[in-house]
This record gives structure tokens, sequence and C-alpha cells, in this order.
């Protein structure tokens, strides 16, 4: 039975889709006696098998050779468009993670949504997000990878526009999805390249492809950049950064696995698209730059939101940077390993957040206070959720930290400073948050707040648990997707210092939050200096004012002359050529005599004058 549910594995994504098929009579208003429950509860059944079956096989799938399937789709001449699927500890791994996180989400949200009207739509975009998701963790096909990144950009906009009666949960969505556009039609591009220059477009062969098929400097160039334009704006990476903080609109269960396994599908796809980028130093250092930039842009940006999911909603990009880095430096199963602790610790603090929000009703952080003693399980899993994103012994955070600065692999000083500082804002911003959410006296918004429901409190608490034994875990750490050891090693003396500053920048970071004043609303700084740091921060350095003075003032300015050259220049000659006809044929009207000889005596003038024109035409040469 179990070697059948490893074979049939290639099938896990289908259940999430089902499911979503399942809840349409519920969410289009065909059955109403019986309210939303029930088809909530079919998908959640439908994800709870996934996540069984994906569990069995990924116990089996240890110590195997990967499996590899290929459907193929569309076969004309000598174009041959294959689906290709890869069953390996990596991929079952993956869509371990994806539909664990997906139950565990779907179960919170039966309690976070109770009362909403359209409970049953919203598990149906559930369940085609988690099909998108899974389809991605063991796609081993270009083609087929880049549509479930598709499917996954419409699922985002769906469920960022759930409660679509308000106007700026319309924006958000609506930039979400626009921003995410950008990326994917420029990683299209890269994907028809790609498969011009390669055999097939399958991820297993580009390794082997890399090795022995080297491109000009530019073409390999160019080809690299295109590349990661498409992760850059799933991983809410600069300059495609925003729409993550605005995509925040929707539903906090959403969020949960926004911010947890949806950024990191994009991730996935760049690790899988390493091979690439070794053609080019340009593409592997746009990598190190992109992910530098959004690691430390994004984690000053935190520390000045007062909106308790945005403070979130920053951190994932800087983690997210902190990807791109290890992917720009090779070090792919270093990047698996971040991915895998950031999304288990980020969705547990996303579920604590989200009692926070349903419980006060109010997502101010500067408006709350003293939730420690009234929601202790919530605060609980805030701590340990934020723990084991920092680098603080003992949990997940500081052994991945641990390994990527032991001295096995290259470990530069500027890499070095850069952890230092993402771990110290990491920690300012997360104590921040505490202090000012559960720690202190109660405020007005959390006199009264009482601790989340059962069906919040039982995920919440699961993946608490999770989040503390996974260090404790036995998991085989072996460089799956690299298996070579890395040529370059780091220097003894860095690897030696590099854990005890690490550590230190977080405890330092933490300190400097705790003793810090408390700001509230009513007490922002009156030197000039101080709040224009504050607003430059908390307004996201004016990126998006930046962009709607050039890029979208750039495209309005094309847009307004494409509709006056439509109108005044097509429209325009087409108006000219139909009143020309009518101006001829009014005036000719008065040449017809009605005489048979008149109209002899015209064609014959006319043929005579094409012959003569003719004659002189053909003498001429």
């Amino acid at each position: 039975m179990a070697q059948f549910l490893l074979q049939t594995s290639w099938m896990i994504p289908i259940y999430g889709l089902l499911g979503a098929l399942l809840t349409l009579p519920w969410s289009v208003g065909m059955i109403r006696q019986t309210g939303q429950r029930p088809g909530a509860y079919l998908n959640l059944i439908m994800t709870f098998l996934s996540f069984v079956h994906g569990s069995i096989a990924f116990t089996q799938v240890w110590d195997m050779v990967p499996q590899h399937l290929e459907f193929h789709w569309l076969t004309v001449a000598d174009l041959d468009l294959s689906l290709a699927l890869n069953l390996s500890p990596v991929s079952l791994g993956a869509i371990e993670l994806v539909t664990g996180m997906s139950l565990l989400a779907q179960f919170y949200a039966l309690g976070y949504l109770e009362k909403d009207w359209s409970l049953a739509r919203f598990f149906g975009l559930m369940g085609f997000f988690e099909a998108a998701l899974g389809g991605i963790a063991i796609s081993d096909s270009l083609l087929l990878s880049y549509a479930l990144l598709e499917m996954l950009t419409l699922s985002t906009y769906l469920l960022v526009g759930f409660w679509y009666a308000q106007p700026l949960v319309v924006t958000a969505a609506r930039d979400a999805f626009l921003t995410k556009r950008v990326g994917d039609i420029i990683l299209l591009m890269g994907l028809v390249a790609l498969s011009s220059y390669g055999e097939g477009l399958t991820f297993s062969e580009l390794k082997t492809w890399a090795a022995t098929n080297p491109l000009p400097a530019t073409t390999a160039a160019l080809l690299g950049l295109s590349l990661i334009a498409g992760p850059t704006g799933k991983c809410a990476q600069f300059p495609l950064n925003l729409w993550l903080d605005e995509a925040m609109e929707g539903p906090n269960p959403a969020g949960i696995i926004r911010n947890s396994v949806v950024v990191s599908a994009g991730a996935y796809v760049l690790i899988k698209l390493q091979p690439v980028f070794t053609l080019s130093p340009v593409s592997s250092d746009a990598l190190i730059v992109i992910g530098g930039l959004t690691a430390i842009g994004a984690s000053l940006m935190a520390i000045a939101q007062i909106d308790i999911k945005r403070t979130l909603s920053h951190s994932t990009s800087a983690y997210l940077g902190l990807v791109f880095i290890a992917v720009g430096l090779g070090q792919v199963d270093i990047a698996l390993l971040l991915l895998l602790t950031h999304a288990i610790a980020k969705g547990l603090m996303f579920m604590s957040i989200g009692g926070v929000i349903l419980t006060t009703s109010s997502q101010n952080i500067t408006e709350m206070g003293g939730l420690w003693s009234r929601m202790p399980a919530t605060t609980v899993s805030f701590v340990v959720g934020a723990l084991g994103l920092l680098a603080l012994i003992p949990l997940g955070g500081f052994w991945t930290f641990q390994r990527w600065s032991n001295g096995q692999w290259e470990f530069p000083v500027w890499l070095l400073t850069i952890l230092l500082i993402v771990n110290f804002l990491s920690a300012l911003n997360f104590a921040r948050v505490f202090r000012l959410v559960f720690w202190g006296e109660a405020r007005g918004k959390t006199r009264r707040a009482p601790e989340v429901a059962w069906p919040m409190a039982l995920p919440m608490v699961s993946l608490t648990v999770i989040v503390l034994i996974f260090p404790l875990v036995p998991l085989r750490w072996t460089v799956w997707l690299s298996p070579a050891p890395p040529l370059v090693h780091s220097d003894p003396l860095i690897a030696s210092v590099a854990m005890p500053l690490i550590l230190l920048a977080g405890v330092s970071g933490i300190l400097l939050a705790s003793s810090m004043e408390l700001r509230r609303l009513q007490a922002r700084p009156i030197q000039v200096t101080t709040r224009f740091v504050q607003d430059f921060l908390a307004n996201d350095f004016y990126i998006e004012q930046l962009y709607e003075t050039t890029v979208v003032w750039m495209v309005n300015l094309f847009a307004q002359f494409a509709s006056w050259f439509d109108q005044y220049v097509v429209d325009g000659l087409v108006n000219l050529v139909g009143i020309a006809t009518v101006l001829s044929g009014q005036a000719l009207r008065y040449s017809a005599s009605g005489q048979s000889q008149s109209y002899v005596l015209t064609i014959l003038l006319g043929v005579g004058l094409v012959f003569l024109m003719a004659v002189g035409w053909w003498n001429a040469f």
C-alpha cells in the first residue's frame, strides 16, 4: 500500500483541486439550506487526505533514486511539449510542507472566518491555491512550473480581493496581480529563450546543459536576469516588493499561507534554476544585490510600521532576500534550509497575530497592550515563532545560520555584515511588537480580549510544538541539489566569530527594543530629522511615490499618446477615405447621362489610355 501511494504521489495536488470543485455548489449559491460549512468541510477533508498521502510517500522516498514521470502534452513536428514531474525527497518534502501548512491554515480559518457569509468560496480558493503550490513542488518542467506560477498569481488576486466590497481591498488585489505579472512576463521571455538553447524544458537537465553548452557572455547574462525576474516578483523582492505589503488586506488565514509557502514557491523555482545562473557572474551578482538590498531595506521598513500585519510582511521579504543571496552564492541547500525554517516560524507568527486582530478588532499595535495575561497561548506562539526566526539558541534559526557560517561554505565578510544587520533589526522589530501588543498594561482595545477559540488554538498550538521540536528532529541535511562539496571554504577566523557575533546582534536588538521608549500615536517625534526618518521608513522609502512619478507617469503618457494617435490619425485616415468616397460618388452621379454611346466612348478612351501607358512603359525598358 505504501509503495502504491509513493507511485501515485504525483496525484497529491489533485486533492486540492478536487476540493475546490466540491465546494462550488456552496460557493456559487446553488445550495443555501445547509449554510456554508459543508463546502468548507469537504475541502478540508481533501486537504487532510493529501497530507496523509504525502506523509506516507515522504517516508518511503528516502534513499531512493528520484523518479521522473513525463506526460507528452503536445507533439507537433519537432515541437514536443512535455509535462515532467520529479518525485524525490526534496519535492515530496516540499509538497508535505505545502499540504501541512494548508491543513493548519484551513482549520484555523474555521474559527477566524466563522461568521463570514462566503466561507465556502474562501475554502474553494484555498484548495485552488494548494493545488498550484503542490504542483510547483513536484514539477520538473519549466513549462508546467510557469503555468502553475500563473495559477498562483490568479489565486493571490482572488484571495487578496476576497472582501471585494471594500475599495482598498480591490486596489490591493489589483496591485498585487499587476506587480507579479511584470515578473511573470519577463520570466516567460527567459523560458522561451532557454527552450531555444536547451534540449528540453526540465529542471533536471539544466545542470548537464549548463556544463556542456556555454553561451556568449551577453546572452548568458540576459538569460539569467530574465529568469530572476519571475521569482523576484513572487518573493516580493526589490523592486517588486510592495505587493506583499498591500496583500495584507486579505483574510489572515490566506496570509498564513502567503507568507510561509507561497513566497517560498518562487524561491523554490529560483533554486531549481540555479545552474543557469552559473553561466554568467552578472546573474549571480544580481541575485546577491537584489537579496542584500531587500534584506536590509525590508528590515528597516518593518521597524517603522504600526500595522501588525505589515511589520511581519516586510520581515518575510527580508528573509527571502537571504535566500536570494544563498542562491547567488550557489549554496542551494542553505537556501532550502532558510525556506523551511522561515515557513514554519512565520506561519506560526501569523496565526498568533490573527488571533490578536480577531479579538481586538484592530491591526494598530499602538492601540494594544497587556495581552500576555489574557491570551497566553497566543503570546507563547508569537514568542516561539519570533525565536524560531532569529538566530537564537536552541531553535531552528540558530542551526540554519550555524550551518551557513560553520566554515564549510563560502562566507565572506560582507555576508556576515548583512546577517548581523538583518538579525539585529529583526530582533528589534519582533521585540518592539511584543512590547506594544503583549506586554505592559491593557488598553482600550485589549481589556476584554479573550483567548482564541479552539479551532484557532489547535493549529496554533500544534505549529508551536513543531517549531519547538524542529531542531531535535533527526533530519538528514544532505546536499540534495548540489551533492558536490563546496570548492571554496570560509576563512577560519570568520567562521569562528560568525555565530557569536550573530547571536550578539540578536540579543542586542532585543535589549534595545526592551529599553527604548514606546511611541504611541500621540507621541510622534517633534524633531524634524527624526520625524523624516520615521516617515521615510514607514512609507517604504517612498518607492510607491517614486513609481507614480516615473513608471506610472510614463505609462499614462504613452496611453494618452496612443489614444490621441488612434483617434486623430488612424480614425482620421479611415474617415478621410470614407468622406472621399462619398464625395467622389456624389460628383460622379452627375456624369450619368443614360446614353449608352457615351458609356462605350468612355470605356474605349479608358482602355486606350491604359494601352498607351503600357506601351510607353514597355518602350522605356
